[in-house]
């Protein structure tokens, strides 16, 4: 008595498992492993359960009645195919059946053997009818012995075998196997597909095959030396009966619930892999901006570089011209040609020569910025382009239409969709290359780089990048040179004037190299940022997924540490009842 409540209590504790097993199996949304332990929940508390399976025809309901000597026809039996619904039969006080749904009844009878174990009879493995052996698979995991029943003339016909597989392979269940209808074979030829038998279930992974042959019709009419249904009854008194149902019962709940434990752990484990590979994937698209981004500035190094050359270049020039204007000789030959012509005055000198500084900046450095800028523009748009590329060959594990992970993987698919519909869009729209706010004015390209460019976005791009408005930045430093130039008399030291405007081109260069680093910079980091921002519903299912993942291999780790420390304490039990 004081082992029975033990398994009592062992059974309590194991389903509060098995709760939480389901709901784990619902959380992940895996609805069919969901569905299974559902149905492993509503059978722990029956008796130890006999599933008979086999191919329609094969013997299965005259086996079950000649097993439950009840006297009479339990199960229906006629030469065409009866059994149209699953059948559970377990002990009652009185005879009773109970339709739980089209495809299940239960019978409650009131005969001996069923007061240690319940038997299910379900249609053939080769059923024809609809919704048949889909419901058969569905009752197999809760199920603790299994007796694959087959023709003793014919135990080799395929589907049986695929649903052997199926019990094996995916549930590991117990088996044992009953060639029905001896009595239609002689002796020497039984012995054959015993044989036969044998050796094809230890080729389908049975270690030692049990293998009972009987008769059904010679145990209903009396011939009980004939029937050999005392071998298989010997069997279930040995393993089942006698106090051992429940505690094997219970070691079967646990045996099947760390099965459905491990699937979940390898779908656990594939959409970890789909996580690593999201955010491998996301990395990298981070690391290929930064690199660009990066290629791009090289690039806005050299144009700066290629400018200021040309600048240093142009105000060298000039600034050699007027040193040398100012020389004494020079002075004095202007202001003798002076009393004859106006043109010829210091003051018109010095203006021309403010205006042939405005006219070569103008010339040189405008076009040097935009054919720099091409070589920009390019590195920016390939920018974009090897983002698009990786967005359509992002490698995917978990499909859209697998049964695993309905939920995220439908989600996960939708956003990769609308990833690549949303970049699609970015990149045909050429305004997200030319940002408005950098360059507000709306200056016209020069139609022969424009058309140089070889694409009509990179003269897009053009339009707003060169509005960099050189000469406000250079018109500064004329405006200090004219301003020098109109001060100045023929009395001034020449030293003066030419180290103003040695002062005024420096103040000018620095302006210059710190608008054109700010602007054509801030120009690529924009472009960057603007990319960036198609990936922020990627960036938040991956946050997500990342909370979730961590969350259910806690709740895995619990199940899998709860289960362990049960399955000693059964361990523990059944063998107190061996001893």
């Amino acid at each position: 008595m004081i082992l029975n409540q033990r398994t009592i209590a062992l059974r309590a504790h194991c389903e509060d498992i098995v709760k939480d097993l389901q709901q784990l199996a619902q959380e992940i949304g895996h609805k069919d492993l969901a569905h299974t332990v559902g149905e492993l929940r509503n059978r722990m508390s029956e008796p130890y359960m006999f599933v008979i399976v086999g191919e329609v025809k094969a013997g299965k309901s005259s086996f079950v009645n000649a097993l439950l000597e009840a006297g009479r026809e339990i199960c229906a039996v006629a030469p065409q195919p009866m059994t149209d619904t699953i059948q559970q039969i377990l002990y009652g006080e009185k005879e009773e059946i109970v339709v739980v749904n089209p495809y299940l009844k239960k019978m409650y009878l009131p005969v001996d053997i069923l007061r240690d174990i319940a038997v299910v009879d379900t249609p053939g493995t080769n059923s024809i009818i609809e919704k048949h052996q889909e419901i058969t698979e569905n009752f197999i995991p809760a199920s603790d012995l299994v007796i694959f029943v087959f023709e003793a003339k014919n135990p080799y016909r395929q589907s049986a075998w695929d649903f052997f597989e199926f019990i094996h392979e995916d549930w590991h269940k117990k088996i044992i196997f009953v060639l029905q209808q001896k009595d239609l074979l002689s002796t020497e030829d039984l012995l054959v597909n015993e044989r036969g038998l044998f050796d094809h279930a230890q080729k389908n992974g049975q270690k030692e095959p049990v293998i009972f042959s009987v008769s059904a019709k010679a145990e209903l009419e009396g011939k009980y030396d004939q029937s050999n249904f005392s071998a298989v009854r010997d069997y279930i008194r040995t393993h089942v009966t006698g106090g051992r149902g429940a505690a094997l019962k219970l070691q079967n709940n646990i045996d099947t619930s760390r099965n459905i434990l491990e699937r979940i752990r390898t779908d656990l484990d594939t959409r970890a892999e789909q996580f690593r590979r999201d955010t491998e994937f996301r990395t990298d698209i981070r690391q290929t901006l930064d690199n660009q981004e990066n290629k791009s500035n090289h690039h806005v190094n050299l144009l700066i570089e290629n400018l200021l050359n040309g600048y240093d270049r142009i105000t060298r020039s000039i600034g050699q011209e007027l040193s040398d204007g100012l020389s004494f000789p020079s002075m004095l030959k202007r202001s003798f040609m002076a009393i004859f012509s106006k043109q010829a005055s210091i003051g018109d000198w010095l203006e021309s020569l403010a205006k042939k500084l405005e006219l070569q900046f103008n010339a040189e450095l405008r076009n040097k910025l935009n054919e720099g800028v091409v070589d920009l523009a390019d590195s920016v748009q390939q920018m974009a382009k090897m983002i698009d590329l990786k967005i359509k060959s992002s490698d995917t594990v978990v499909k859209g239409d697998s049964y695993i992970f309905e939920t995220i993987a439908e989600r996960r698919s939708a956003t990769l969709k609308e990833l690549q519909e949303a970049f699609g869009r970015f990149m045909a729209r050429s305004e997200n290359f030319n940002d408005t706010r950098l360059f507000p004015e709306n200056a016209t390209v020069s139609p022969n780089i424009a058309a140089g460019s070889g694409a009509a976005l990179i003269g897009m791009i053009l339009a707003g990048v060169t509005n960099l408005a050189v000469l406000d930045i250079t018109g500064g430093v004329l405006t200090g040179v004219g301003m020098l130039f109109a001060g100045i008399t023929a009395g001034v030291q020449r030293r003066k004037l030419v180290n103003g405007y040695q002062e005024e081109i420096a103040r000018g260069r620095a302006a210059m190299q710190e608008a054109l680093d700010t602007k054509l910079r801030g120009y690529v980091k924009t472009i960057k940022g603007r990319i960036s921002e198609n990936f922020s519903e990627l960036d938040a299912l991956l946050a997500n997924e990342e909370v979730q993942i961590a969350q259910y291999n806690e709740h895995w780790e619990n199940l899998s540490r709860r289960m362990n420390e049960l399955e000693q304490k059964v361990h523990e039990n059944l063998t107190a009842e061996n001893a």
